[in-house]
């Protein structure tokens, strides 16, 4: 129960940092970009070191996925993460739809930082690849960082910070960069609740695609890690 705890805190506070910053900025010219991009690779660094010890710090379903797939965990704790992880991204997007409401502050995404196809021309598929490619990205580098063949020590969780805002570098302009299922259900709900319905019309891109591409990343690791096995 404390694992999912820390995986329901690191991803409300993923959701209350990065999608908060996305509504303040709007994503707007290259400083509320750069901006939007380093919130939310900053809260994975932070949130390493705060939970990581706990949980591993997954904070995203789409990790849980890809260390499943890769035997770092069981099916009973990938749903329990799962789990937690979405009810955590939901209660950070509820925490900002009040706070927003309470400060009348304009929400410049105008869905709560929810993703979206409107950066591809609403072209599913180029949403699809889009997300398939970063989260495949993100994913292999999370594989290799916490591989026991690895010997990163304390700089793992900035690694993977940092790449996180990579991927948000190129990703905001097409999708808003999911890479994350809870990230992309927990604003996409609020903001139905709000009213506004165009976010969770698309939520399955934003799910499916980074499950595929973090399998992808699994399948990918596996085989690279095995080939490197026997050479030894």
């Amino acid at each position: 129960m404390k694992k999912y705890i820390a995986e329901f805190i690191g991803a409300f506070t993923l959701v209350l940092i990065g999608c908060g910053t996305a509504m303040l900025t709007g994503c707007q010219a290259w400083d509320g970009y750069l901006l939007t991009a380093l919130a939310f690779g900053l809260t994975i660094v932070g949130m390493a070191y705060a939970v990581g010890n706990i949980s591993g710090c997954h904070i995203n379903p789409a990790v849980s996925l890809g260390c499943l797939l890769s035997g770092r965990m069981n099916a009973k704790d990938f749903c329990g993460y799962v789990v937690a992880q979405c009810c955590g991204a939901f209660a950070g997007a509820g925490v900002l739809s009040l706070i927003f409401h309470m400060s009348d502050k304009p929400d410049l995404t105008g869905g709560y930082g929810s993703n979206g196809l409107g950066g591809v021309n609403d072209s599913i598929g180029a949403g699809l690849i889009v997300e398939v490619l970063l989260t495949f990205i993100f994913v292999f580098v999370i594989l290799g960082v916490t591989s026991p063949k690895q010997s990163h020590g304390s700089f793992g969780g900035v690694v993977i910070g940092f790449t996180l805002v990579l991927v948000h570098i190129l990703g905001i302009g097409f999708t808003g960069t999911s890479v994350n299922p809870a990230r992309s259900l927990g604003p996409a709900i609020v903001a139905a609740i709000d009213g506004n319905s165009s976010p969770i019309e698309d939520v399955w891109v934003f799910i499916v695609a980074p499950l595929v591409g973090a399998a992808l990343a699994a399948g990918v690791y596996k085989v690279l890690e095995s080939d490197d096995k026997k050479a030894e």
